[in-house]
């Protein structure tokens, strides 16, 4: 860990508001793609993320500081998606909303990436494959779908993966094998 990384902690825990909002601007961009890749809907999304940081803010003495800082809050963000969707289960509000490209992380980007007026037929086709894709991993089962976006999506080692969802090494792989097959046959059904 850093020592800038401590020295934030150590400010977090003496509950200095602009640590928290460093915090924030620090890592708003990944809790709130995985909380929307997770959860498929915007609103849902933006609610969780900011539930994520309160709850950091607030348990921030309960960090032993034995992994890194990101894998523990990732570790918050999982479980408080999970929560979220058993909670919208139970209410039957599984509603999923369609990717809003205006709504894009990035304007007028997909994936981060630029998108060129030029090649509207390109753009419409992407945002149509991301469409797709969203609405498969949404199909996923809540632990499937967990690992497919930390992994694929938000690229972390399998190892930090472990650690965030406290699963061994051979159940994270096995269900990230499985919810990539499942992943794949959908994908294909729509490409072919």
């Amino acid at each position: 860990m850093s020592e800038l990384e401590r020295t934030l902690l150590r400010r977090l825990r003496d509950r200095d508001e602009r640590a928290f909002r460093e915090l924030i601007e620090n890592h708003r961009d990944r809790v709130f793609n995985i909380t929307y890749r997770m959860l498929g809907n915007r609103a849902e999304a933006e609610d969780v993320a900011q539930e994520v940081f309160i709850t950091v803010f607030k348990t921030i003495e309960s960090f032993r500081e034995e992994s890194k800082f990101s894998t523990w809050l990732y570790r918050v963000t999982v479980n408080h998606c999970k929560n979220r969707i058993k909670y919208l289960a139970r209410r039957h509000d599984r509603d999923r909303d369609e990717l809003d490209e205006t709504n894009q992380a990035t304007n007028g980007a997909v994936n981060g990436a630029p998108v060129r007026a030029a090649q509207p037929d390109k753009a419409l086709a992407s945002a149509q494959m991301e469409k797709l894709l969203q609405e498969a991993i949404a199909a996923l089962d809540d632990d499937q779908r967990a690992v497919v976006i930390l992994r694929d999506v938000e690229d972390l080692s399998i190892e930090e993966i472990c650690e965030i969802t406290g699963l061994p090494d051979g159940t994270v792989k096995s269900r990230l094998h499985r919810a990539r097959l499942v992943l794949r046959k959908k994908m294909q059904r729509h490409v072919e």
